[in-house]
């Protein structure tokens, strides 16, 4: 099935439109719309015949014509057009390595995303333009192992066979996982070996494979294991490998957001997939980002040029009925994934081996006796020791000094450190509770945090909540949240407290039901029944059985269950579902996201920071920190050093653990 959004112009006629393109550029000034509508209505291989009927019509080069006519991105982008695209990307990596330092991003997106065949013909194209050998350029411009995955992927002999051997995954699977994670350095041949030369197909069974037996997606230990522009080209293939559209989508994106568009990239996707995958870059852009592709470029740009754009992106995802089997797909694959990944939770604050209660108590007395504190041997205890072991130096110190180590924690430090430290030293629902109380009581709600706190936490971590909350507020946990919040949000909150969640295994025959009722009141009900029927099912039902509903969601609406939240609903109510499904997702992505945005752009969020480094210091914060790499390509070490300081920064990046 054709995928591009650039066809054939049906009743094609080159010497008549070589006509029409000589007309709008004769005389003072160009017909600039005239251009822009016939060329990119043809095929590339139709435009080719343009220039060859212009040049027997009027002894001119078509292409030379239009550069002197038109300027600028319009310019680059029409005569982009012009040319064959095999002479487009020998065109551009030419331009990537001529001339001082070289534009690696180009020269991975090109060589990372063709196929044999594109490899060749692109060979072939370098040689007959410039009568060089592109090869031999690469190599002169490049080194270390980037040059080498380069030269594999220049040869353009990948397999091709869709015949699979069990045997050989395992294989591979086992010799990637040996060659980074399981080895001191790195043997990066094995990496270029396997990524360079195997089948699509094969390497799909790989990942899946290397996932299982690893605990991680292979892009997170290409994340650790190498770096520098070879890092970016391994995982320009891998992310290729899974989903040439997907990485494209995501090069336009990244090529939009933010100050400033990169206009070469858009330039050079928008021409190179317009006749391959356009209409399936569309798509997984359209749900990945909840805007179309669309949207996207007619904000982001301008004039002739943004028209020309539209034109090869072709319709607007966002207009009502469209579908996206595509991106579905993709969105379907990953509750797949997060189904069978057998994902090891894992704090990043261990017991302490020789642990001695007394003798740590005597540590911090000293620290906080006469003039002055030693804020540092605090820190340096606390954050090493586990919260029961933190109980038991609790009980010691009385005993010891009949001194309350809280008080005396409370009167000698202060600010965001004393916050942190004293956290560490409430159980964690204590510590909870606390944080629940403080967000009800007083002027105005912390919705947030009530959100963030029991939309996350499961049936044992709920009930012991409640206790601690009775115990140190005298009231039930229940009370407060209803009488300081209303409607359907008032009545999430209250199922949530209630902590009585399903814990079972899937029914699939149950979750076929529920997504049905899901997918029924988020077309057509009142909104009224719409949120009560999403909640008897978002917060009743078990995680593992929220999954399969999820996945039967989008088989029969094309659309992640996200999508409808946010379509049809607002506010806290909103934002308390969306936590829900993230946190059925994938929990430590959910923190890891919450962190990020505690930091980043102007000023610290520094109560949600300190929050989320307490209480998931102990159940699943190295997997947040694998989840914050991953999606920020920056680790939260370095994000913590960057943007909090002193004390509280040396606590914090304690409790963090290592850099990623």
């Amino acid at each position: 099935v054709y995928r591009g959004s650039v066809k054939d112009f049906p009743g094609f006629d080159a010497s008549q439109d070589a006509e029409a393109l000589y007309n709008a550029m004769k005389g003072f000034g160009s017909d600039k719309e005239a251009i822009l509508d016939l060329i990119t209505s043809r095929s590339n291989k139709q435009r080719v015949e343009i220039c060859q009927s212009y040049k027997s019509l009027y002894g001119k080069d078509l292409i030379a014509d239009l550069k002197y006519e038109l300027t600028g991105k319009f310019e680059r982008l029409i005569v982009s057009l012009m040319r064959p695209p095999p002479y487009s990307d020998a065109k551009e990596i030419k331009d990537a390595i001529a001339g001082i330092g070289t534009d690696e991003k180009c020269l991975i997106e090109i060589l990372a995303s063709r196929t044999n065949q594109e490899i060749h013909d692109l060979v072939a194209a370098y040689k007959d333009a410039y009568e060089r050998d592109l090869e031999a350029d690469v190599v002169g411009d490049t080194s270390g192992h980037f040059k080498k995955m380069l030269v594999v992927l220049l040869q353009g002999t990948r397999e091709e066979d869709d015949v699979v051997s069990e045997d050989l995954v395992e294989q591979d699977a086992k010799d990637l996982l040996e060659a980074g994670e399981l080895k001191w350095g790195t043997d990066e041949a094995q990496f270029i070996y396997i990524l360079g030369r195997r089948s699509k197909q094969h390497l799909r069974l790989v990942f899946d494979e290397y996932l299982k037996i690893s605990g991680k997606p292979i892009e997170r230990s290409i994340r650790g294991e190498l770096s520098g522009d070879f890092e970016k080209l391994m995982l320009a293939v891998v992310k290729c490998i899974r989903s040439t559209p997907e990485y494209f989508a995501e090069r336009l994106y990244k090529a939009m957001k933010g100050l400033g568009t990169r206009d070469n990239t858009l330039i050079r996707i928008m021409v190179s997939r317009s006749e391959i995958d356009m209409l399936d870059i569309r798509e997984v852009f359209r749900t990945k980002y909840e805007k179309s592709l669309y949207n996207m470029i007619k904000e982001d740009t301008s004039g002739e040029y943004k028209k020309a754009l539209l034109k090869l992106c072709g319709g607007d995802d966002d207009a009502a009925g469209e579908f996206f089997p595509e991106a579905a797909q993709v969105a379907y694959r990953m509750w797949e994934l997060s189904a069978v990944a057998k994902v090891e939770l894992r704090g990043t604050v261990q017991p302490a081996g020789s642990f001695n209660d007394d003798g740590d108590a005597q540590v911090l007395r000293k620290a906080m006796k006469g003039l002055g504190t030693d804020e540092g041997a605090i820190i340096d205890v606390l954050t090493q020791r586990s919260n029961a072991q933190r109980q038991l130096i609790l009980k010691a110190y009385k005993a010891h000094y009949g001194r309350d180590l809280m008080a005396d924690l409370k009167s000698e430090l202060s600010g965001s450190l004393a916050k942190l430290v004293l956290g560490l030293m409430l159980t964690p629902a204590q510590y909870d509770a606390k944080q629940l109380r403080k967000a009800v009581e007083g002027a105005g709600t912390d919705e947030s945090v009530l959100i963030e706190i029991m939309a996350t936490r499961n049936n044992q971590e709920i009930a012991a909540i409640n206790k601690a909350y009775q115990e140190a507020y005298n009231k039930r946990l229940e009370d407060d949240l209803s009488s300081d919040t209303s409607g359907h949000f008032k009545r999430i909150l209250v199922s949530l407290a209630l902590g009585n969640r399903d814990e079972g295994p899937e029914n699939l025959s149950q979750a076929h039901e529920d997504a049905k009722k899901l997918a029924d009141v988020s077309s057509n009900a009142s909104s009224d029944s719409l949120e009560t029927c999403f909640l008897s099912i978002l917060c009743t039902r078990s995680y593992s059985h929220l999954r399969r509903v999820f996945q039967e969601f989008i088989k029969m609406t094309n659309h992640d269950v996200e999508h409808a939240i946010r379509k049809r609903m607002s506010g806290d109510v909103r934002d308390a579902f969306l936590a829900i499904v993230r946190s059925v997702k994938n929990k430590p992505a959910f923190f890891a996201d919450k962190l990020y945005k505690s930091m980043k752009g102007a000023g610290t969020d520094e109560r949600t920071l300190t929050r989320i480094m307490i209480s998931r210091s102990e159940i699943d914060l190295l997997n947040i920190r694998g989840e914050f790499v991953d999606l920020f390509d920056k680790s939260l070490h370095h994000m913590i050093e960057k943007d909090t300081s002193g004390d509280y920064r040396k606590a914090l990046l304690a409790l963090c653990g290592g850099e990623d």
